[in-house]
């Protein structure tokens, strides 16, 4: 029973060893006198005699050997041992000093980011590629929601930061204005209701078969601007992937009225105009209001407002 209370102390006297007992052990060894360990530590020559005698006394070892007079200061191979360990010890303590300040300063850490399937598409490389050259040391998680449920993922903490649709209702969120994204016709190429000098009407495109999303907040406006004339728009197929509703546009099957960011313009297949009938969809990046936005995701914020704005 003795022995084991004795482990025991002997185990947690070392508990009590300090950062400053390692430091002026690195100290010593550097500068082979207790003297100049004191100027190179800003310390008395006592105190730095103190640190090593207690420091001694918790790991209950030998660590230096005093010679006495000019003789230099030297080690013991236990005072060398743990050297080995201090110098880890301390390296490891300044790297986590040099991280918590980038962290501060934003140059570390992650960021969780949620966009929507255009803006990912359209926008986000764009953001991506400037703040990677920015803060390349930050981590970016991106999740792809549909727009309809960012706010929300937002609110409950699942995103930093989130590309939202306004408005937001009554999500409790701080939102920053970065585009707006106007509708156009998409027709196949060569159509007859594209290159005439003005756009078609509602009453052309409605004659016409038309392709489009699921009755997503991207889709009211468009079903809203053809129930206000009077019209019942025929629909012939809905999906909520751009490239599918874009495709079949292409091919030839029917009309789609789509916010210009849903769509590939290069595509030699269609041809576009610009319908000014509709609202453009209001583009924003949103977090939440009350929550602590970290330094990193501050910076992306910034970044999304100069990339979209410039």
């Amino acid at each position: 029973m003795e022995l084991v209370l004795i482990l025991i102390m002997k185990r947690d006297s070392w508990l009590g060893v300090e950062l400053r007992h390692l430091a002026a052990l690195q100290a010593l060894a550097a500068e082979g006198s207790f003297g100049r360990a004191a100027e190179r530590l800003g310390y008395t020559q006592s105190a730095v005699s103190q640190q090593i005698a207690t420091l001694e006394r918790l790991v209950d070892e030998r660590l230096v050997d005093r010679p006495g007079g000019p003789r230099r200061v030297s080690l013991t191979d236990a005072g060398r041992l743990l050297l080995r360990h201090a110098d880890s010890i301390v390296a490891r303590l300044q790297a986590a000093q040099a991280d918590l300040h980038a962290l501060r300063a934003g140059e570390a850490g992650s960021v969780h980011v949620g966009a929507f399937q255009s803006v990912g598409v359209r926008v986000l490389p764009e953001i991506m590629r400037r703040f990677r050259e920015r803060l390349p040391a930050v981590e970016v998680m991106l999740e792809e929601l549909d727009d309809e449920d960012m706010p929300a993922a937002i609110e409950r903490g699942d995103l930093d930061v989130g590309f939202v649709l306004l408005p937001v209702g009554d999500a409790p969120l701080e939102t920053v204005d970065i585009l707006h994204d106007g509708y156009v016709l998409v027709a196949p190429a060569g159509s007859p209701l594209v290159g005439r000098g003005r756009p078609p009407t509602l009453a052309e495109i409605a004659a016409e078969p038309l392709v489009g999303f699921r009755r997503t907040r991207s889709t009211e406006p468009v079903e809203a601007a053809f129930h206000a004339a009077g019209i019942e728009p025929r629909f012939a197929f809905r999906s909520n992937d751009n490239g599918t509703v874009q495709g079949l546009v292409a091919a030839g099957l029917a009309l789609a009225i789509l916010p210009r960011l849903t769509i590939d313009e290069t595509d030699p297949r269609i041809a576009t105009v610009d319908f000014e009938d509709i609202a453009p969809r209001l583009i924003a990046i949103a977090r939440h209001r009350d929550r602590y936005l970290s330094p990193a995701a501050r910076a992306f914020v910034e970044t999304a407002v100069d990339a979209t704005r410039s």
